[in-house]
């Protein structure tokens, strides 16, 4: 059992962004990060994106602000093995920093990000709204308890160790085939407990909580389900824009839409919006989507 397997979901959330700086400052800064547990004994995309946010920040003034990453995935990250940041100092300017981050296991990169920081400056401003007329987290269950419904004991644990409460507008697509087939998916998230008041982590935590949910849209249109056994996807890169600050231990919107897949990828992009319709964050994905041939 890996030491951050023994800690509440949360906790180990938490643990996992706390990384340990070496002290190595040659051509870049290196940190080391644990890693949570996972049913299938593959790291998180989410929590290899979150430790590099985190890592990226601790170089940098903590009045410069992330607004944007854009991250590739590479190889597939073990849970057993500790991974390890490599932080280049690529640009600060008067206004912007831009870091590059690469995550290393067994010598070889499973992971490599473009972030940038800016000083906080006023200017135009304009979003898009939100949804209208969605049911409130309060009127709809928990995702943990429709997985317990269907009766899946993996899929039932794997749901109670997220450090992110879900709950969403339609069934989810994790057992059973969805009724409505629109390429689109809503769901209000937030942390299971409360975060610490940096910003930081917040960001970082909704750059995590994001990655949950960027591949239904592609299920749900083509009436697919996560249990699907001929399934084959893979997270090829994964971008968040941050518009506003968030506590992302109070209830956010998720809404995500696929406008395409094909030639065995499909992308999804989404928002996430506060309970009073301020647009916080921006999100896209791209990833592997197969069906293997019986």
């Amino acid at each position: 059992m890996g030491e951050l397997e023994k800690l509440p979901p949360l906790e180990s959330f938490l643990a996992a962004l706390n990384l340990e700086d070496t002290g190595a400052r040659t051509a870049a800064d290196i940190f080391t990060g644990k890693n949570q547990w996972m049913p299938n004994g593959r790291v998180f995309g989410g929590q290899v994106a979150a430790q590099s946010i985190m890592a990226a920040a601790r170089t940098l003034p903590d009045e410069r602000e992330l607004h944007s990453m854009r991250g590739n995935f590479l190889r597939p990250g073990d849970i057993h093995t500790p991974i390890t940041f490599s932080v280049e100092r690529s640009h600060d300017g008067n206004s912007f920093s831009t870091r590059l981050v690469q995550a290393y296991q067994h010598g070889q990169p499973i992971w490599s990000m473009i972030a940038s920081f800016q000083v906080p400056a006023d200017g135009m401003e304009h979003q898009i709204d939100g949804p209208l007329d969605v049911p409130q987290p309060e009127d709809l269950p928990s995702a943990a308890a429709q997985v317990a419904v269907a009766g899946s004991k993996l899929a039932n644990y794997w749901l109670h160790r997220r450090p992110f409460e879900m709950r969403f507008v339609d069934t989810p697509v994790y057992l059973q085939t969805p009724s409505n087939r629109a390429p689109a998916e809503m769901v209000w998230m937030r942390a299971t407990g409360p975060l610490p008041d940096d910003p930081m982590v917040h960001r970082a935590a909704l750059a995590y909580a994001s990655d949950y949910v960027m591949l239904d849209p592609i299920l749900r249109r083509h009436g697919l389900t996560w249990t699907t056994p001929t399934l084959r996807m893979a997270s090829l890169d994964h971008g968040v824009w941050w518009h506003r600050f968030a506590r992302v231990d109070e209830w956010l919107l998720c809404s995500v839409h696929s406008p395409s897949s094909q030639g065995g990828r499909g992308l999804t992009t989404g928002e996430f919006y506060t309970r009073d319709g301020k647009l916080v964050a921006t999100v896209a994905q791209e990833a592997m989507v197969r069906q293997k041939l019986s």
